[in-house]
């Protein structure tokens, strides 16, 4: 599946749903399913800056994609996270730095989070695409 794909199908999933209530109760429903973090990686060297609430944040790169793991301490910011992180993973490094995540806006989930919340999330996509940055020069 390509990441226009996965994007279109997150788009459509959080478009079903009436209000934006309802699309908040999914994303952290989202977030519960999404694989937690050992304990020994919820270490202050993974936690990302910026982040209203605990948002820890492994990166790992192997057969060519990037895989993106992380978890957070609340709800809705790891339900958001697993969205962005779920995205991502699998996909080479230049798609990575080439794809922005439109489907936050297009759902209209950055006119209702606050602004804390929202500047986390541009530090997780920034520490997405950073990394993804390094594999290119690495390669």
């Amino acid at each position: 599946m390509s990441i226009e794909d996965k994007q279109r199908a997150l788009v459509e999933d959080l478009m079903l749903l009436p209000d934006m209530e309802e699309r908040f109760s999914h994303l952290i429903r989202a977030g519960r399913k999404f694989p937690p973090l050992d304990d020994s990686l919820r270490t202050d060297d993974h936690l990302l800056p910026g982040c209203m609430s605990k948002l820890w944040f492994c990166p790992e790169y192997r057969d060519g994609v990037c895989h993106y793991r992380m978890d957070a301490d609340a709800a809705l910011v790891k339900g958001v996270a697993s969205m962005l992180c779920g995205l991502y993973s699998g996909e080479a490094p230049e798609t990575v730095v080439s794809h922005e995540p439109d489907f936050l806006e297009e759902c209209g989930l950055t006119l209702h989070l606050s602004s804390r919340r929202l500047t986390g999330l541009g530090s997780l996509r920034g520490a997405i695409k950073k990394f993804a940055l390094e594999q290119i020069v690495e390669a």
